[in-house]
């Protein structure tokens, strides 16, 4: 774990809500948006492309905005205690 500070409001460094992002590929039905299939991750077909965002997201528990962790550690290394 590293050093955070919330790149919105600029003061928070120790409340957070750490958000872990779970994968789950499916298969809907156009029209009724039900799903059809559901696909294990590492084995989804030819044609439906891979998630490649980042596992982690980090809400600010002061303000409340979300972003991607290393925008939270970029902002504490840039900013010395």
């Amino acid at each position: 774990m590293q050093a955070y500070l919330c790149p919105n409001c600029k003061t928070n460094r120790t409340r957070f809500n750490l958000i872990e992002q779970v994968v789950k590929p499916v298969k809907l039905n156009p029209q009724s948006g039900e799903l059809v299939e559901e696909y294990e991750v590492n084995e989804t077909p030819p044609m439906h492309m891979k998630y490649n965002g980042t596992k982690l997201r980090v809400q600010c528990g002061a303000c409340g905005v979300v972003e991607d962790e290393i925008t939270f550690v970029k902002r504490a290394q840039s900013t010395p205690v």
